[in-house]
C-alpha cells in the first residue's frame, strides 16, 4: 500500500497509535464491565465511559489548536493540560 499521501512522522504515528490503544482499552473495559457505567455529572445529562472519552478527545483537540494559535508549536504543555482535562472529564462529567 502506498501511504505517501500522509506525513507519517513519529509524532503522527504515535498519535494514531494512542487513539488505537485508547479504543482497545475502552473495548476491553466494556467487555469486563458492560454497560458503560452511565452517570449524571456536572453537565446534568447521562454520560457513559465512551461519551466521556469522546468529550476528552474533543477537548484535547481544542486545547491543542488553541495552544498552537496562542503560544506556538511547543505542544508538551498542551499535552499536559489535555491530560489534566481528560482526568477531570472522567472524574466529574
Amino acid at each position: 500500500m502506498n501511504f505517501s499521501w500522509m506525513a507519517w512522522t513519529l509524532p503522527t504515528a504515535l498519535f494514531f497509535l494512542t487513539i488505537l490503544v485508547l479504543l482497545i482499552g475502552m473495548s476491553v473495559w466494556e467487555y469486563l464491565a458492560p454497560g458503560g457505567s452511565p452517570r449524571v455529572g456536572v453537565l446534568r445529562f447521562e454520560t457513559t465511559r465512551g461519551d466521556r472519552l469522546f468529550i476528552s478527545l474533543l477537548g484535547a483537540a481544542f486545547i491543542h489548536l488553541a495552544w498552537l494559535s496562542l503560544v506556538g508549536p511547543n505542544l508538551w504543555w498542551a499535552l499536559g493540560l489535555a491530560v489534566v482535562y481528560a482526568i477531570g472529564v472522567f472524574r466529574y462529567v
